[in-house]
């Protein structure tokens, strides 16, 4: 489970396996971790390794440790809607929007993979659509001034392949998948949390675990309501913010 030849130290390894559990539901919401000695039985690895990892995910912001009670996966977090004038919302196709686009969508976007959607229930559910017909694209927005954000997409997959080389020439998903299309996409919802960078996504944005990041995430979908893709982005949140105005 663990490779101890290579270059990620086995404390990193055992975490990122922790997260990607968590993230798959293995380990639930308000579920307790295994103790430290089962653990470091599981993967074969002594305690230490297991404090360490742990300690990383902390940081993270994945799990919550009560002394004396246990460790355990954090619950989400209270959620409150904020309604939009359907008349003011934005069609989301990036750079190709006028007046000049704002910062976050002025973005050169890389894909930098692609996975199963084993973890996209959420998504499925958004798209109202079977988990397996879907699958994500992880996109990094790095425009001049450095990473900004990471984004996971899920799309149907018989779009993935167009998707993949339309976003080679237009750097922007949203763009990309406009020319799929062949029409516009808008937004449907957008939703606003916030977390601490993960083993995954610190790398990427070049910042330490546990690094505070906007989380925007949210449905998009063709002009008639169709849902076309489920979109959570990680934004560095030194880097950018958002601002509603309540009053012209």
């Amino acid at each position: 489970m663990l490779q101890r030849h290579g270059g990620v130290p086995l404390y990193l390894q055992l975490a990122r396996n922790l997260q990607q559990r968590i993230d798959r539901g293995e380990l639930s919401a308000g579920a307790r971790l295994p103790a430290e000695a089962e653990l470091a039985a599981q993967y074969a690895v002594n305690r230490l390794t297991v404090r360490q990892a742990v300690g990383e995910l902390e940081r993270a912001g994945s799990i919550e440790i009560r002394r004396g009670v246990g460790t355990f996966v954090r619950t989400p977090v209270p959620q409150i809607s904020v309604d939009v004038d359907p008349r003011s919302q934005r069609v989301d196709i990036g750079p190709l929007q006028a007046p000049p686009p704002e910062p976050e969508t002025a973005r050169v976007e890389r894909v930098v993979g692609t996975a199963p959607a084993v973890e996209g229930e959420e998504a499925a559910r958004a798209l109202r659509v079977a988990p397996g017909r879907l699958r994500r694209i992880d996109t990094l927005i790095e425009p001049e001034s450095g990473p900004l954000a990471v984004s996971s997409y899920w799309v149907a997959e018989e779009l993935v392949a167009g998707l993949l080389t339309a976003i080679e020439e237009t750097a922007n998903l949203a763009a990309a998948l406009h020319r799929v299309l062949g029409s516009p996409v808008e937004y449907s919802w957008r939703a606003f949390s916030a977390i601490g960078a993960d083993l995954t996504d610190a790398p990427l944005l070049g910042v330490p675990t546990g690094h505070p990041l906007l989380v925007r995430e949210g449905v998009s979908c063709t002009t008639d309501g169709t849902p076309v893709y489920f979109v959570r982005r990680r934004i560095r949140g030194d880097a950018l913010r958002f601002v509603l105005h309540y009053r012209d």
